[in-house]
């Protein structure tokens, strides 16, 4: 990417103009910030840890809000925060640490589970309490607004608002910051408690949009990239948001903007595809965005496998016709495994998802927030059907690196010239998704290899060599997931069976150590052994004690029953 290029030459001549690129030293909304970014219950303790340890630093080095640090003093600053990694590391060492063999109902996962549950029930109770209640509806008008209300919650709308983010010169200097210029439709009728709240995810959208934490300058050429972060509410709700940043039309030098779209639906191809238009749009003027995502606004999101049409009027080219379809596997629309697999040998693959599958801290490193973005939310989705439940942060502003401190679990994606804030970290995987790499793992706890069973990796191996004969991305999705899918079933698709139900209506336990002993293979008893000790196994079964025994739908468990449907067979054929 063109900035980080920028970044690298300016660090690497010393002679380039002092306020010619430089780091943000301050945001006023860092705690806002680690709320937002994806942090799960266990991770909280962890994330208050990590407010700390920059109130330390602060102190410690005081610098005025706004100022700049230039390129000369840059290495300063890194050994000042370097000099403070050993206190943080201290403190971190101090953490209570979970016990994680605690295979008793009330393990240490439950608990934290339980008490995060309350703490959110809590919080929404006080929610509503503190919330006056909406007035009655007076005339058609208020009517149409409760009816569009209704349509957003049921998730029939495709986006809850755009934001355009520009760079603006700052007052007191010629560098830029990011600043929200414009946003779509207006969020009116918010209560104080709302629209403080609001406010506050718009101040750290722009940071997520622009999270280099470098200060930018005009440009003549920028390619433009489309990526995703997630939005964490303390209640855990998540939006989307999706960004697209482009270099405006115009001669000369000027500053790139960026798009952003937050939603509550998780569909990346189909905002890609938006954005392709807002993009065309914006070259032409700006005001030919708005009446494209009015109509996009008041469009029914479309079922899996169906398409919407959009009309929009463009100069020279009279009314167009939009389609936007949605894949026919919704719980692979925002998963693109070409781009894991186009960074990453099948082999180097295997070795990330087995450092996921224990809930291991792994770190992506790219130039490209795109391939961040995509790469980061690939490794989530080769879980299915188990759900990745700690720190998730697509792409780590630069303000928020000492995350990579922390000793819980997490899935962070760190730009390229934060390498060195990551690498001298240990009992990580550190993984570099940029091209023309020169090396995969930069950092390695030297036992990935060994985490899954032989026998299974050479088949996981197998079957994705054939993944090459995939005719595009729909296609390239399921065989990748029906892989990793096949992997689960084989390994952990007879957790029902130990599941023992009492009287009617009370929930089931899981019966853990016969569930274990139940598997023949040595290497893959080892292996389930270790996974059943993970958070999201643990939170996956507490979901399945919970519901009323019998037959389960959903793909995984179609898969499990396919499965033993065919071991039945194997059998009689032997008998």
């Amino acid at each position: 990417m063109m900035t980080s290029r920028l970044f690298s030459q300016c660090f690497e001549n010393p002679t380039a103009p002092r306020d010619s690129i430089g780091i943000h030293s301050g945001y006023s909304n860092i705690e806002q910030l680690l709320t937002l970014a994806w942090f799960s219950a266990p991770d909280l303790n962890a994330a208050k840890l990590l407010l700390a340890g920059r109130a330390s630093r602060r102190r410690a080095v005081p610098v005025p809000r706004g100022c700049q640090l230039s390129c000369r003093d840059m290495s300063d600053a890194v050994k000042r925060r370097r000099r403070g990694q050993k206190e943080r590391r201290d403190r971190w060492s101090a953490t209570p640490v979970t016990n994680e063999h605690d295979d008793g109902p009330q393990g240490a996962f439950k608990r934290i589970s339980t008490m995060w549950s309350s703490f959110r029930r809590g919080i929404r109770e006080r929610s509503k309490a503190e919330e006056p209640e909406p007035p009655e509806p007076v005339g058609p008008t208020a009517a149409d607004s409760a009816s569009k209300q209704q349509r957003y919650a049921s998730g029939q709308y495709f986006f809850e608002y755009l934001v355009v983010v520009s760079l603006k010169k700052t007052k007191d200097s010629n560098s830029y910051e990011p600043q929200i210029t414009y946003q779509f439709p207006k969020r009116d009728g918010m209560v104080r408690k709302q629209k403080e709240e609001e406010e506050k995810t718009l101040k750290a959208i722009t940071l997520f949009c622009f999270p280099e934490g470098i200060s930018w300058a005009p440009l003549t050429e920028y390619h433009s990239e489309t990526f995703s972060f997630v939005l964490t509410e303390i209640d855990g709700s998540r939006r989307n948001g999706y960004c697209r940043r482009l270099l405006p039309g115009g001669k000369g030098a000027r500053a790139p903007e960026a798009y952003c779209i937050i939603s509550t639906l998780a569909c990346f191809g189909l905002f890609s595809k938006i954005f392709d238009e807002v993009e065309k749009r914006r070259q032409i003027s700006m005001a030919m965005i708005y009446p494209f995502m009015q109509k996009l606004r008041e469009a029914s999101f479309p079922a899996p496998g169906h398409t919407v049409e959009i009309k929009s009027f463009i100069p020279e080219s009279g009314t167009e016709i939009i389609r936007l379809t949605r894949p026919l596997d919704s719980w692979l629309e925002h998963v693109d495994f070409a781009t894991l697999f186009n960074c990453l040998t099948d082999e180097e693959v295997l070795l990330v998802f087995a450092a996921a599958v224990l809930e291991r801290r792994i770190v992506f490193i790219a130039n490209e927030l795109s391939i961040l973005s995509q790469v980061i939310h690939a490794v989530a989705a080769l879980l299915y059907p188990f759900t990745w439940q700690h720190t998730f942060i697509s792409i780590v502003p630069e303000i928020l690196i000492d995350v990579v401190m922390a000793p819980t679990p997490y899935l962070l994606g760190v730009q390229k010239h934060l390498l060195d804030l990551v690498t001298d970290q240990s009992d990580l995987l550190v993984v570099d998704v940029s091209q023309n790499k020169q090396e995969t793992f930069l950092v390695s706890i030297g036992d990935e290899a060994s985490i899954l069973p032989p026998k299974l990796k050479a088949e996981l191996l197998e079957v994705l060599s054939g993944r090459q004969k995939a005719s595009g991305v729909e296609e390239l999705n399921r065989v990748v997931s029906d892989t990793f899918l096949h992997f689960f079933v084989r390994t952990v698709g007879h957790y029902a069976s130990f599941i023992k139900y009492g009287a009617t209506g009370e929930h089931g336990v899981f019966d853990r150590r016969a569930f274990c002993k139940a598997i023949d293979s040595k290497t893959t008893r080892h292996f389930v052994k270790k996974f059943t000790q993970t958070q999201m196994f643990d939170l996956f079964i507490q979901e399945a004690e919970q519901q009323q025994p019998g037959p389960q739908q959903g793909i995984f468990h179609h898969k499990i029953r396919e499965f033993q449907d065919k071991k039945k067979k194997e059998k009689t054929k032997k008998h």
